[in-house]
């Protein structure tokens, strides 16, 4: 409650600004997320999301590694494998023109998109339940908040790309946080899938996932049961990817 002048009594929560929760969802998440669930907002965690994409594809681009990357995946695939060598180089020379436009746009939309869709998929689950009847905005701003953790995986992802050989920098896995880095060049692509999804990332950003929705309702809902959902929406997600790749190669 307030006091007679306007001034906020003690024990009103303080609010915690965007800069603030930037930071604080990473170093002090529950009560930021707590913040963020009283006052909801989403664009501006979005919106580096997005610079941090386009980041990586200017170090890359500007580190010359997509011609390497290109050759990796042409060695991989088995209709380019049966090219011509004139052909084959013509087809990666193309690829190597486009990459930087594609990732650039792909850069814009995909931060955007797969935050507008988790956030519905999120809302959607923890309404079924009857664990949280809050609304869009609020998981748009938590699904949004949690995704820091990615940002994060960008920021080392660019150092990566600057610190190594570009001819060995594996964009798809830049910083190697999870068991599909150590798999070799030639292993099925659906066990590098499989492997590459159990990231510490990944996790890290589930878990976020978990304690944003948690706060939307703690007497019905704890930590441990908004995780298991975010958890099991997850593995339902990955195994969906895996058995694409499976069944396409």
């Amino acid at each position: 409650m307030s006091s007679a002048n306007g001034t906020p009594s003690p024990d009103t929560p303080a609010e915690v600004g965007t800069v603030g929760r930037l930071v604080g969802a990473i170093v002090n998440p529950k009560p930021t997320f707590e913040s963020i669930v009283r006052r909801p907002d989403w664009i501006v965690p979005i919106i580096l999301g997005c610079l941090i994409f386009i980041a990586v594809v200017a170090a890359f681009t500007y580190r010359g590694g997509w011609p390497s990357f290109f050759e990796k995946q042409a060695a991989s695939n088995s209709r380019m494998e049966q090219m011509s060598p004139d052909a084959r180089q013509s087809m990666i020379d193309k690829q190597v023109k486009i990459a930087p436009t594609f990732g650039y746009v792909e850069g814009v939309v995909l931060p955007f998109l797969s935050v507008l869709i988790v956030s519905g998929i999120l809302l959607g689950a923890f309404t079924v339940m009857g664990a949280t009847k809050t609304d869009y905005k609020t998981s748009l701003a938590i699904a949004a908040y949690a995704g820091l953790p990615w940002v994060i995986q960008g920021l080392l992802g660019v150092l990566v790309i600057f610190l190594r050989d570009p001819s060995t920098v594996d964009l798809q896995n830049l910083v190697a946080s999870n068991p599909g880095a150590l798999l070799a060049s030639d292993a099925p692509k659906w066990l590098v899938a499989l492997l590459s999804s159990i990231d510490l990332f990944a996790i890290w950003n589930i878990a976020l996932i978990g304690l944003g929705f948690s706060v939307t309702n703690p007497k019905k809902l704890s930590f441990g049961k908004a995780f298991s959902v975010a958890f099991v929406l997850w593995l339902f997600y990955v195994a969906v990817k895996v058995g694409a790749i499976a069944l396409l190669t």
